[in-house]
């Protein structure tokens, strides 16, 4: 009592094609195949949009550092 075997996986193929017909199957294919390239590039885009939050906060606080580690004497009175 293994597992599935090929013979058993054509049967539910066969099956499968002769419910649903091939026009259908390839169009949930495509259906699918296009969900998952849209999920990913939402990750994907959210990824960016993250790393570049990131840099962002960074930039903001080294600024802030730079501006706050400045003493009286560094900071020159405009004329």
């Amino acid at each position: 009592m293994g597992g599935i075997s090929i013979w058993q996986l054509l049967i539910i193929l066969v099956i499968v094609v002769l419910l649903f017909g091939t026009k259908r199957l390839k169009g949930i294919g495509t259906d699918l195949g296009g969900a998952i390239k849209g999920f990913k590039k939402a990750v994907s885009e959210e990824d960016k949009d993250a790393d570049f939050e990131q840099k962002k906060q960074v930039e903001e606080k080294t600024t802030a550092d730079s501006v706050a580690s400045k003493t009286p004497s560094d900071v020159k009175d405009k004329p």
